[in-house]
């Protein structure tokens, strides 16, 4: 995001034209007429002159050993900064959420001379974005050590198309590696390939799966997976479901009757970070619906924009818990709202 932001403000500097002299500069009289409207042609024969960078003193105000930015400058900042985030996926109100901060801080600030404008505007950026993506988070691993009677039941939910049923393998293999035991819960009972899929996953990871047959209740299903885990002292209970549009009334009731009935310790919405800003609309709906907790974003290493994780838990106020990173058991990570900003704002060329 920063290199793209960063060209465009390169770009607008270079492009920008000195102020064009009067047309009766020199003559102390008033330009009237045509002349007075538009400039002359070029001589027949002779190029055109080139536009004229903008002189990186133009940017500011003098002071005493000191410059400050001109609030013309922060304004065509903020306009080549809207456009590059809306272009990189963030939400409306995140933009103007960022333009906001760095209006209030740049406008006017004393910059020592030597600091480059670029490096004050991209400090300001980055402070504000890592404030929008620190929130209060859940740390699983003590809250299952804390679960009391077991198991600690996660139920996952999300549109159809964003690894769920993945990141359910994924997250199976996250509490392996902790310490923790697990069962899945295969509740996509409208898929059989949804319940093999988990199957061969379960396998590889020595991880037991519940399952009834295709077409069976899925609240059922999400019920046995429980009271196997009681029964069996088993840590954690990982519930898939059926990848449901928000919009589909009948599969949401589905969704409210599965937490009704094995009543989740916490319940997580997976989103595709490819999907722009769907992702965040998709959240939103699913948190008034069926009410989340927390969100797990995919594909994060293909997303170069990175926009749909800064919007969805900006606008949702729920924490990104853990990301996917790649295709294997491994590439699943809690979320380090650090490592965001540091890949929103990498210096390399902009595309």
């Amino acid at each position: 995001m920063w290199a793209a932001l960063k060209a465009r403000l390169r770009r607008s500097s270079a492009d920008a034209p000195e102020d064009a002299p009067s047309p009766s500069a020199g003559t102390g009289k008033p330009a009237s007429g045509p002349a007075a409207r538009a400039a002359p042609p070029a001589a027949a024969g002779r190029p055109a002159s080139p536009a004229t960078p903008r002189e990186p003193s133009e940017m500011f105000s003098e002071g005493f050993l000191a410059r400050g930015l001109k609030e013309t400058t922060v304004d065509e900042v903020l306009d080549d900064l809207e456009i590059v985030l809306l272009e990189s996926d963030v939400a409306l109100r995140v933009v103007e959420r960022l333009s906001r901060d760095l209006k209030k801080e740049l406008t006017g600030k004393k910059l020592r001379i030597g600091v480059d404008a670029e490096d004050a505007i991209r400090s300001c950026l980055e402070r504000s974005t890592r404030a929008m993506l620190v929130r209060p988070t859940i740390d699983l691993a003590t809250a299952i050590r804390a679960q009391t009677p077991k198991p600690y039941t996660i139920l996952f939910v999300g549109v159809n198309g964003t690894g769920k049923t993945t990141t359910v393998a994924k997250m199976a293999g996250w509490l392996r590696a902790q310490g923790f035991s697990s069962v899945i819960a295969a509740g996509d009972t409208y898929r059989a390939g949804a319940i093999e899929q988990l199957l061969v996953h379960g396998e590889r990871l020595g991880i037991r799966v519940v399952r009834q047959q295709e077409g069976s209740d899925p609240a059922a299903v999400a019920f046995d997976a429980v009271q196997h885990a009681r029964a069996k002292g088993v840590d954690t209970v990982l519930v898939d479901t059926a990848g449901r549009q928000h919009t589909n009334e009948n599969l949401i009731e589905e969704a409210k009757k599965i937490k009704r009935v094995v009543a989740p310790a916490i319940t997580i919405f997976v989103g595709d970070a490819l999907s722009g800003n769907d992702v965040l609309e998709q959240a939103r709906l699913f948190d008034t619906a069926v009410g989340i907790d927390g969100l797990i974003l995919t594909k994060l290493d293909a997303d170069t924009k990175g926009g749909a994780a800064l919007s969805a838990t900006y606008i949702t106020k729920k924490p990104i818990l853990f990301v996917g990173v790649g295709q294997g058991y491994a590439d699943f990570r809690p979320f380090d709202p650090d490592w965001l900003v540091q890949r929103l704002f990498a210096e390399g060329a902009a595309a």
